[in-house]
């Protein structure tokens, strides 16, 4: 162990196992669990004590914002019987001493230097080893290196004029004196209405004789209800610990919840009203920032939680135009963090509180006496910046860390930080970082995905030792597929709209991404582990027993994907190929009771149309805009055994509403009752009647396009080659076909069809079980099976064709796109990253697919575009 006397900064043994930066609630887990491994641990703090964020945060009213049944250790069952929190949530100091308390009980002090401000990090590759320099002028040498120096721990420097010059006294609510303010009979001037300022307003309020709160953007807040916890919320802890606990670790925010289910956008007002109100009372915020499952992905269902929030901030605030000021219209609510406040809108109806609108009144300068603002002077004797943080990186980059070949980690992070599982970062070995970019941190209960962190890291230098060896480090591949995968689950949702510090859009000349991991606390967990059972997936290990790696990506699937894809696991359904078709369509038909609508169009009309063989159906769909609209038939999916001319029906709103254009959806005979080439005699079928019948239909006049699906897309595909070959002035004209995951030929030997044969929905054993019951072995490379197999491809519409990464058809749709365009026809294909066959189609639950839906819309305004021109 290294030196074991405490020091208030004087040097300490030179070379331990792990420096760990930081003594909050992270270093302090991280000290008492790597010393029980046996690990040589020094931590070096700031501070002259423990607390970290609740060491520097004591502006008045500063509270958590989980409440203490959750945001507390968890790791020693015996320490929460030791402690006990006095309200539901705990204020600074009851923090703070919690955290004290904890230093005592492990005896953790004599392993922290306080006053020890870390200023150098480097990477000695020679020895394998961090050169660490310290504001005390102490070196240190350790084999690992672990940043735990929080997200909200380095304060936003106020960029606003004149900022020095003010000659009373100035605080920070990040730096907030220890003795404490008294602001009586002052004319005190806060700046910000962030977290900190939200909370510390009231209680500023009650002792100035003057409050100007200056105020650039407005924020959420909802009222915490604050005192002793209530039985309810404690009843589950007390019953089973064990069970809450782990509940909490496999929850989507680190606080035990059951998601809703329900939609905003597809919910009548009486369900919005209960659901919030409900919500509110709870006074935390898992409950406000689920009323509804959409509401952080879609705009309109948002809406409603914000108008309501609104709606309480107008019943509280006396003077309208105040009450207007204070209710946020320029992000999300929930894509900057909602406050919790005591009293808060209140504060507003005091004589002594004035608003000031730095929108519409931005100040000119901080002078000597007090702020100009818009052409008014004012005086303060005093002012107080709760302009925020520097989150997440700025504690990090704030000390000089260089990795191998003199790259600095400020230099590699410039355009924003880079990181494998928010955890560490190519190129700094041995380096790791506890609730880092790129992992859940501020979007999660911080003790949670504290411990978690902790508990990996601290596996993972075992393994390290276990398997003697020395260094680790992430693969460029592996954390390159990470932000990618970080960056998809940010875009399926709201957040990246807002000027955020989520964004880093608080600090000027801050890189705008997303810096937090938003796929939650159990998808990231789950990956973390993934990572471990895989061989340290994605890592590089070396040392004197040589170097083992085992390169790959944790996550390629699209974030929702894998969130449907888990749910359905989860629900141990029957397989369509395990039943026979009767029973195989009445479940299909069950399936999409349960599924989301999808967009309002214009109208909706059933009707049916000559068949090869008699009548079939057809549903139309018409866009609410002013007609004629372009013409577009549509077959189904289901391995022409399954569907119908309304199973595919929220995809086919979405691509009305979307493209513009009149949809035809139709049926065709399905298999084992009428097999090949039953299916694509109806599909010319239908092609003939809808061109014959566009305008009667309300189309324009002109050639329609033709899509498709899957097995639909497959008959889109034949009926392009039908029309040509069948010519003739009377041939019904095709301006384009639309191909959807497409079957384009019988053999299935591809690459994708062995990669994506189990775990996709569509599996090669289903694709075995349609073809054996549509067609016979002998038929299955007719080209009108296999349209990949024609003589000729040439002559064709043009084709956008849409194929999905985890598809087992993947391969044979981008080579019918690759003979289509080597034939000279006109082809996009649009290879959907992330994506399965049947994603693309589920409206309103595959977010991810929305930028694909407006491809394919975009492709079929394009085919009139064109044969518009053409004509």
């Amino acid at each position: 162990m290294a030196d074991s006397s405490a020091t208030a900064g004087g040097a300490r043994a030179a070379d331990v196992d792990v420096v760990v930066v930081g003594a909050g609630f992270a270093g302090l887990y991280l000290l008492h669990k790597l010393r029980g491994l046996g690990f040589r641990v020094q931590v070096l703090e700031t501070a002259d004590d423990v607390g970290g964020t609740w060491y520097w945060n004591r502006y008045p009213g500063a509270r958590c914002d989980i409440p203490t049944t959750d945001y507390t250790y968890s790791f020693d069952p015996a320490l929460e019987t030791a402690w006990t929190w006095s309200e539901k949530y705990a204020t600074q100091p009851e923090i703070l001493r919690y955290a004290q308390f904890v230093a005592d009980r492990y005896d953790l002090r004599r392993d922290i230097q306080f006053n020890t401000k870390v200023e150098a990090a480097h990477w000695d590759a020679a020895a394998n080893r961090w050169r660490i320099r310290t504001s005390t002028d102490a070196k240190l040498s350790a084999q690992h290196l672990v940043m735990a120096s929080g997200c909200l721990s380095v304060p936003k420097t106020p960029d606003i004029p004149g900022a020095g010059r003010f000659q009373g006294p100035v605080y920070s609510t990040g730096r907030w004196p220890h003795q404490g303010v008294d602001f009586t009979g002052q004319r005190v001037a806060v700046i910000g209405t962030g977290s900190s300022g939200i909370q510390s307003i009231p209680l500023i309020a009650e002792q100035a004789a003057q409050l100007t709160v200056f105020q650039r953007t407005p924020n959420y807040s909802i009222p915490a209800g604050n005192g002793p916890v209530a039985p309810e919320r404690r009843a589950p802890l007390e019953a089973n610990r064990d069970a809450y606990r782990l509940a909490a670790k496999w929850s989507r925010a680190g606080v035990p919840s059951e998601p809703t289910q329900i939609y905003g956008r597809y919910s009548p007002p009486d369900v919005h009203a209960e659901r919030f109100e409900a919500a509110w009372k709870t006074g935390e915020l898992i409950p406000i920032l689920g009323v509804f499952a959409d509401q952080i992905l879609f705009p309109d269902s948002n809406a409603i939680v914000a108008g309501k929030v609104r709606e309480k901030i107008r019943a509280v605030v006396h003077n309208p135009e105040t009450a207007e000021l204070l209710s946020p219209k320029d992000h999300h609510f929930g894509t900057k963090r909602p406050c919790l406040d005591t009293g808060y809108y209140q504060t507003y109806n005091r004589p002594n509180v004035r608003l000031v609108d730095l929108r519409r009144q931005p100040i000119t300068s901080i002078t000597e006496t007090g702020i100009d603002v818009g052409g008014e002077s004012m005086r303060f004797d005093a002012i107080v910046y709760a302009t925020g943080f520097d989150a997440m990186t700025g504690a990090i980059v704030a000390v000089d860390i260089t990795g191998r070949d003199g790259v600095t980690l400020k230099g590699k992070w410039a355009a924003g930080p880079i990181t494998y599982l928010g955890l560490m970062s190519v190129g700094f070995p041995n380096f790791f970082m506890v609730t880092g970019p790129g992992s859940p941190s501020v979007l999660s209960n911080m003790m949670v995905s504290i411990e978690q962190h902790v508990d990996w890291i601290s596996d993972c230098l075992v393994r390290l030792r276990s398997d003697g060896l020395s260094t680790i480090e992430p693969t460029p591949q592996a954390e390159a597929g990470w932000m990618q995968h970080s960056q998809d689950c940010a875009a399926i949702t709201l957040f990246p709209s807002a000027d955020s510090w989520y964004m880093g859009a608080n600090v000027p000349g801050k890189p705008r991404v997303f810096l937090p991991y938003v796929g939650g606390v159990d998808a990231y967990r789950k990956a973390c582990d993934e990572v471990v059972a895989r061989g340290d997936l994605g890592l590089r290990r070396s040392g004197p027993a040589g170097e083992r790696c085992n390169d790959g990506v944790v996550r390629q699937l699209q974030p929702d994907v894998g969130m449907v894809l888990d749910m359905l696991a989860a629900m141990n359904l029957p397989t369509f190929d395990s039943m026979p078709p009767e029973a195989a369509r009445a479940f299909l038909a069950q399936l999409n009771a349960a599924r989301p609508p999808g967009p309002a169009v214009g109208e909706v009309l059933d009707g049916s149309f000559p068949g090869a063989a008699g009548p079939l159906n057809y549903r139309l769909y018409r866009p609410a805009t002013p007609g004629p609209h372009p013409v577009v038939l549509y077959y189904h999916g289901g391995g022409w055994v399954l569907g119908s001319a309304d199973s595919d029906d929220p995809l086919l709103r979405d691509l009305c509403v979307r493209s513009g254009c009149l949809i035809v959806s139709v049926d065709y005979r399905h298999a084992p009752e009428a097999c090949f080439p039953a299916a694509v005699d109806d599909a010319m079928a239908a092609l003939r009647w809808v061109s014959a019948n566009a305008e009667s239909l309300g189309g324009a006049p002109g050639p329609v396009a033709v899509a498709g699906w899957s097995a639909g897309g497959n008959q889109a595909a034949v009926v392009c080659q039908l029309a040509r070959d069948q010519g003739g002035p009377e041939n019904p004209q095709i301006a384009g076909q639309l191909l959807l995951t497409p079957v384009t030929d019988g053999e299935r030997s591809t690459a994708s069809y062995r990669e994506n044969a189990e775990g996709y929905v569509l599996t090669a054993s289903l694709m075995q079980w349609f073809f054996d019951h549509y067609a016979d072995e002998a038929d299955r490379h007719d080209p009108r099976i296999a349209p990949l197999r024609a003589k000729s491809l040439a002559g064709l519409p043009p084709a956008c064709i849409v194929t999905g990464q985890f598809d087992p058809l993947r391969d044979e749709g981008a080579a019918y796109a690759r003979a289509l365009e080597a034939a000279g026809n006109r082809v996009q294909h649009i290879a959907a990253r992330g994506h399965t066959h049947t994603s693309l189609t589920m409206i309103d639950v595959v977010v991810s697919g929305e930028p694909v839906r407006a491809q394919m819309a975009a492709a079929l305004r394009g085919f009139f575009a064109r044969s518009t021109v053409a004509a």
